[in-house]
This record gives C-alpha cells, structure tokens and sequence, in this order.
C-alpha cells in the first residue's frame, strides 16, 4: 500500500466495549467514535487490532446488541472508501462473516504482514504468541473447536450472551482488580516472539495489542516493537504517516 501525500494510517487496540456494563462502557464507546470521526479527514486506512469488544459472538442470525455508534461510524468510513482492517483479540475472536458482509472490513485471524510505503509491518492482537501462557493457549484451542462453537451457538443468545459477558467481566484485567506493569524485556512474551520473528525475516515494525500497556522497544536493526495500549485507561493509539510511527494519547 502506498499512503498519498497528507494521509495516514491508524492503529488501536482493546477498547473492551461492553465492559464492565453497557452503561459505564458507553462513555468510552462516544469518546472512540469522536476520535474515529477525527481521523476521518486524513485517514488512509484504520487498523483496529482486537477486543474492540467485550464479548463477541455470531450466530447465524443474531449478532450482540448494542455498539451501534462504534458499527455505524465504521460503516460511515468503509462507505466513504477509507479501508479498515480487524484482527480478533481473545475476547471478539468469534466473527464469522458480519464485518465483512455488513461493514465491508476484512477479518484476520493470525497476525499478519503489510508494507506501506516501503515499510514493513507485521501486525495481529497478540495473545496467544511467543513462549509461556500455556494455560491460555489450551483454553484458546477449546475455544476456537468448531465442536465446542457448535455446542455454544446451540444455547439461547440471552442465556449465552450472558454467561459470556459474566466472564468476561470477572477478567481482573478488566475489572481493574490487577495493575498492568512492564514485566522486563526477557518476561514480556510478544517482545520474546517479535524478537523470534525478526531472526528469520526482516520487519521494521511489531504492532500488537492485548497487554493493555502503550510499550515501545528497540529489537535492533532499525526494528521495533510497539504495542497499542487500550482504550480503557490509557486512550492510546498510534498513526504512521508515511515515514515513521508514532505512538499518541486521544485527549478528545
């Protein structure tokens, strides 16, 4: 992808929305959709990088209710040509066709690369990767079985959609019952995997979610690991404009 003069790409991550009500998530929802309608006027693409909601699931003919300022301003921007792209976090990992035949905005479930202007991206939410967090990764694995989907899709949306935001919500993580803190390079397992990935090919930049902490590290060889924050405490994004990427606070 090349960027035209004055335009920008967009990244963010782990806005939660739905949590830990509709209602006290609704603030952080308005505030997001301000900052999207913001970027609008410059925006060569938007990159959302996973839990962009709380709780996500599609059944055939139902999807979750509510978020409708998020969708319909998404709407607005992949209707005016400005191309946005999803990766599903742990917690919205269960799209099945929605965004992409509703909003018209591509959905990935790995991690992926891009090159923008000559300059090289891999990109994906983050949980999941490098080594340790080997309880996640089994329960991710039930999680994404087509049994088990099978099975879930068989409950009543109410009585599933319920269960569901109940645990989602019990995640200190969201709860705010546990600080997030930098672990050090050697414990923070997606600085671990870009590292990885860099000794087999060559990316100037790992954007990543999950971790709910705005972190930037230096891989060496003009490499760099960025991870997004969230938009539950810290507001964070980031925005490449054709020559660098710079991390921002939406202040809005």
């Amino acid at each position: 992808m090349n960027i035209p003069e004055g335009k920008k790409i967009y990244f963010a991550s782990d806005n939660h929305l739905g949590a830990p009500t509709p209602a006290q998530s609704l603030p952080r929802e308005k505030k997001f959709v301000k900052w999207l309608d913001e970027i609008k006027h410059d925006a060569a693409a938007v990159f959302l990088l996973g839990d962009l909601f709380d709780f996500w699931f599609e059944y055939k003919t139902v999807v979750p209710k509510g978020f409708t300022r998020t969708l319909g301003k998404l709407a607005e921007l992949t209707d005016s040509g400005i191309p946005v792209y999803f990766f599903v976090g742990n917690h919205d990992l269960w799209m099945d066709g929605y965004f992409e035949e509703e909003l018209n905005i591509p959905v990935y479930h790995r991690p992926q690369e891009f090159t923008f202007n000559g300059t090289t991206f891999f990109i994906g939410h983050g949980d999941g990767l490098g080594p340790g967090d080997i309880g996640y990764k089994r329960m991710k694995k039930v999680f994404t079985n087509p049994v088990a989907k099978w099975f879930f899709r068989w409950l009543h949306p109410d009585l599933g959609v319920r269960l569901a935001q109940y645990l989602s919500v019990k995640n200190k993580l969201i709860s705010g019952d546990e600080d997030v803190t930098f672990l050090g390079e050697d414990n923070e397992w997606l600085v671990q995997y870009a590292k990885l990935k860099q000794e087999s090919k060559h990316r100037d930049y790992y954007v990543f979610g999950h971790r709910h902490l705005p972190m930037e590290i230096d891989l060496g060889d003009h490499a760099k690991y960025i991870n997004l924050g969230d938009w539950i405490t810290h507001y964070t994004y980031a925005v490449f404009d054709g020559k660098q990427l710079e991390r921002k606070i939406y202040e809005g």
